[in-house]
C-alpha cells in the first residue's frame, strides 16, 4: 500500500482578483492564486522550487489599500484583499521593466519574453544604442555547462540554488555593486578552479539561458537546437538508490540534456553531477 502524506490541512482564504471572487489555501501567494484563477501574470525571477526573491518586478499587481504596486510572487494572499492584475498602472510598470531588461540583456532564449514584449507594446530600442550592456563573450571553461552573462538578469536564483536553499556549495555569489554587479565564483575564476560540484542545479533554475548545458549551447551555435523536435521521457536514475527522477530530453534519437520534475518529492528538480550529466553511457559515443 502506498502512503501519501497530505500535510496539515489549510483553510481557504476568500478574496477577489479583478473583481472575481476566488479562494486560495492559506499561505498561497497572490501569484499562486492568479494562476489558479487562469490569470496570466508574467514573471521571470519566480521559481517553484525557491523562495521568492522579488528581483525582476515583472509580476507586479495592484492591491487595494497598498500605496505601491506589489510583487505577486511574494505577497501572501489575505482574506478580503482586492487584487487587480490588468490595470493601466500595472501594465505600464511591466512594460518599463521589460524595456529596461531587453535593452540591457540578451533575452533571445528567455521563454515567452517575445510574447510579453508584443503584448505590452514594449520598445526596448527607445533607449538607444548606448544602453548599458555587458557585451561579454560566453564563458566556456568546462565540458558540462556554459556561462553567458550577457543573458543574466541578476535574479539570484542560481545563487540561492547553489547556497543554503539547495546545494550548500556556495560556489556562486554576487560580485560588484550597482552597474558592476554580476554573478561570479570566488575571485571571478574559471569554473574549474571554484567550489562548483557541477550538479547543474543552477542551470535548472536559470530563467534566461545565461546558464545552459554545453550540449544545448553547441547545438544552438550550430543552428540544430529544435525543441519542437524533442521528446521528454521521465525515468529513474540508476546511479544510486536514492530514486531521483530524470527527464531525458531527446532530439534525433540522442539525449541533449537532462532535467528533473520539480514536483518530485525526492529531487524537487535537483540532481547531482551523475544524474544531470552522466548519460553518455546509454548512447553510442566513443
Amino acid at each position: 500500500m502506498t502512503v501519501t502524506p497530505l500535510g496539515i490541512p489549510r483553510r481557504l482564504l476568500e478574496f477577489t482578483i479583478d473583481g472575481e471572487p476566488v479562494r486560495a489555501p492559506e499561505g498561497s501567494t497572490v501569484l499562486d492564486a492568479c494562476r489558479a484563477a487562469g490569470k496570466d501574470v508574467p514573471t521571470l525571477c519566480e521559481g517553484d522550487t525557491l523562495r521568492p526573491k522579488n528581483a525582476c518586478r515583472v509580476c507586479v499587481v495592484e492591491v487595494e489599500g497598498s500605496r505601491t504596486l506589489v510583487p505577486a510572487c511574494s505577497r501572501k494572499a489575505e482574506p478580503g484583499m482586492e487584487v487587480r492584475t490588468d490595470t493601466e498602472r500595472a501594465r505600464h510598470s511591466r512594460k518599463i521593466v521589460l524595456e529596461l531588461l531587453a535593452s540591457s540583456v540578451d533575452l533571445s532564449t528567455t521563454p515567452r519574453v517575445a510574447e510579453w514584449l508584443k503584448e505590452y507594446e514594449a520598445k526596448p530600442d527607445r533607449f538607444g544604442p548606448d544602453a548599458a550592456r555587458l557585451n561579454e563573450e560566453p564563458r566556456v571553461d568546462n565540458d558540462l555547462y556554459v556561462r553567458d552573462y550577457d543573458k543574466c538578469i541578476l535574479c539570484y536564483k542560481c545563487v540561492d540554488a547553489c547556497g543554503d536553499q539547495w546545494q550548500n556549495s556556495f560556489a556562486i555569489s554576487v560580485a560588484g555593486r550597482g552597474f558592476d554587479a554580476r554573478i561570479a565564483v570566488e575571485h571571478d575564476a574559471p569554473l574549474t578552479d571554484s567550489a562548483c560540484v557541477y550538479c547543474g542545479n543552477c542551470i535548472e533554475v536559470c530563467p534566461t539561458g545565461a546558464l545552459s548545458f554545453k550540449s544545448e549551447f553547441d547545438m544552438r551555435a550550430a543552428g540544430t537546437w529544435d525543441e519542437s523536435k524533442q521528446t521528454e521521457t521521465t525515468t529513474v536514475c540508476a546511479y544510486c538508490g536514492v530514486g531521483c527522477n530524470l527527464t531525458l530530453h531527446v532530439q534525433d534519437n540522442e539525449i541533449v540534456k537532462v532535467t528533473s520534475p520539480h514536483d518530485n518529492p525526492v529531487t524537487h528538480g535537483n540532481l547531482c553531477i551523475k544524474g544531470r550529466f552522466g548519460y553518455q553511457h546509454v548512447q553510442n559515443r566513443d
